[in-house]
């Protein structure tokens, strides 16, 4: 199942609603303390922990996680070099009742637990507080933070400080764009989300999920399991290695339109001639644009043509470069169609958009979406699909390896298929299938592959989702 994913206001909203309701703040702590503390006992089997507790409420929940752990058996150091500041905080170190030390003497202690500061952080550490967390985190075997590592900013994923890596990060309540987005979410090898019982958390992101992709019906023939049309240009390799891609991502047909003469493979039909002859094929369900287009006058020609045909697109590579919101906006529903850029790409196509480079990677996804109303994959090791209406979904990461040229090709060669095969014409679905197939192919693959490797694993990957 999906998870969400939660500003810092959306988590203080939830926390307020459910104290509203009659829960404490007392009551809360001791849930994200107690859930806390079981995932760090299957980490430490035993060992012996040390715990650095700040004066907020996340030190409160470091207090109950050494209580929990006492309780249960392991050997537990507390270090607080500043006294409890709220009310809960201070209860639970009076409920914890065994010393605690204002600095670290660096005797015993094999799992580190990072209670120090959490979501809601707005500043670095201290220069002492800083050089106490990475004495700490270096002097143990494991690390483990508490909701956030601290250094970190909730929202999106900044790094105040030099952060050590952790060996797992508890999330409490929900999951953090920080938790997701560079640079932060390298930091974090394994998070797991403990439940503190808000209820209903009003959000507007949430984490992909594995799809539910269903086998071409019984009477199934090559035109109803989706005509894809990917539209080549002056580099004719990366449209090619577009459309295997496409045809191992569940397309039924796949064509290319190119007057580029080449070695095409004798299963993927060559349409040459006039553009506007390839796409006035009234069964095309989606075409693609982008890979290997180049940026000269005949490229932005063919990308007129294709916008023009009113056909549901994805527009990747170069034609993310020349793309306006004024070319996208025709007298339809553009949210049926599909971009998909790498950063560089993202920022042109703010700077064609008139929009202000800020925020995390999730509103800026969500403004070019709105902007050019058409769904969104920024993508790169923290890919975000975003919607026109603002709902966005966070991969998980994917294999480094992924990193190599044609990758992009791929991924859009997916997307063209998926969308092509859709029965209910949701492109936003179709984007998520696209990037998790991408993914799993990646992870399929193995490590150093080349694109046209990659591609060849997009079937094994479709496989996994029947």
């Amino acid at each position: 199942m999906a998870d969400p994913v939660v500003t810092a206001d959306e988590m203080r909203a939830a926390e307020e609603a459910a104290i509203a309701s009659g829960t404490s703040v007392e009551e809360l702590m001791h849930r994200a303390g107690e859930g806390a503390a079981e995932w760090i006992w299957r980490l430490c089997g035993g060992r012996a922990v040390t715990v650095l507790c700040g004066p907020g409420n996340n030190g409160g929940d470091g207090y109950v996680i050494a209580r929990h752990l006492r309780q249960r058996g392991a050997s537990v150091s507390v270090v607080a070099p500043l006294a409890p500041d709220t009310d809960a905080a201070r209860a639970a170190r009076a409920d914890w009742g065994d010393s605690v030390s204002e600095s670290w003497d660096e005797a015993g202690g094999e799992v580190f637990v990072d209670a120090l500061f959490g979501t809601g952080l707005s500043r670095g550490l201290s220069p002492e507080h800083q050089q106490l967390l990475h004495r700490l985190a270096n002097r143990h075997v494991n690390s483990v933070a508490i909701d956030l590592p601290s250094g970190v900013s909730s929202d999106d994923g900044a790094l105040f400080d030099d952060i050590p890596s952790y060996d797992l990060t508890v999330a409490l309540g929900a999951l953090k764009p920080a938790h997701v987005l560079l640079p932060a979410a390298p930091h974090l090898s394994m998070v797991r989300c403990v439940d503190i019982g808000l209820g209903d958390i009003h959000y507007r992101a949430e984490t992909l999920d594995r799809p539910q992709i269903a086998a071409p019906k019984s009477d199934a023939h090559k035109y109803s399991r989706g005509l894809a049309l990917v539209v080549g240009g002056a580099m004719p390799g990366a449209s090619l290695l577009a459309a295997r891609a496409a045809q191992g991502a569940g397309a039924g047909f796949v064509q290319l339109a190119s007057n580029e003469a080449g070695a095409v493979p004798h299963d993927i039909v060559q349409i040459d001639g006039e553009l506007e002859h390839a796409l006035s094929d009234e069964r095309i369900d989606a075409a693609l644009i982008g890979p290997g287009l180049g940026r000269d006058q005949d490229a932005s020609h063919r990308l007129q043509r294709s916008l023009a045909a009113g056909i549901p697109l994805v527009i990747d590579g170069d034609a993310l470069r020349i793309i306006t919101p004024a070319a996208t906006r025709f007298e339809r529903e553009w949210d049926d169609s599909i971009l998909t850029p790498h950063e560089g790409e993202l920022a042109s196509l703010e700077e064609n958009g008139g929009l202000e480079k800020r925020g995390s990677k999730l509103d800026r996804a969500r403004r070019v979406a709105d902007t050019y109303g058409t769904i969104v994959i920024a993508k790169g090791p923290d890919t975000i699909i975003a919607s026109p209406d603002g709902h966005c979904v966070c991969a998980p990461r994917s294999p480094s390896w992924l990193s190599v040229a044609g990758s992009g090709d791929v991924l859009a060669g997916i997307a063209v298929a998926r969308r092509a095969t859709s029965e209910d014409g949701d492109a936003f679905d179709a984007a998520c299938e696209a990037v998790w197939l991408h993914a799993e192919a990646g992870r399929i693959a193995g490590a150093s592959f080349a694109a046209g490797e990659l591609a060849n694993c997009v079937r094994a990957a479709l496989e996994r989702c029947l």
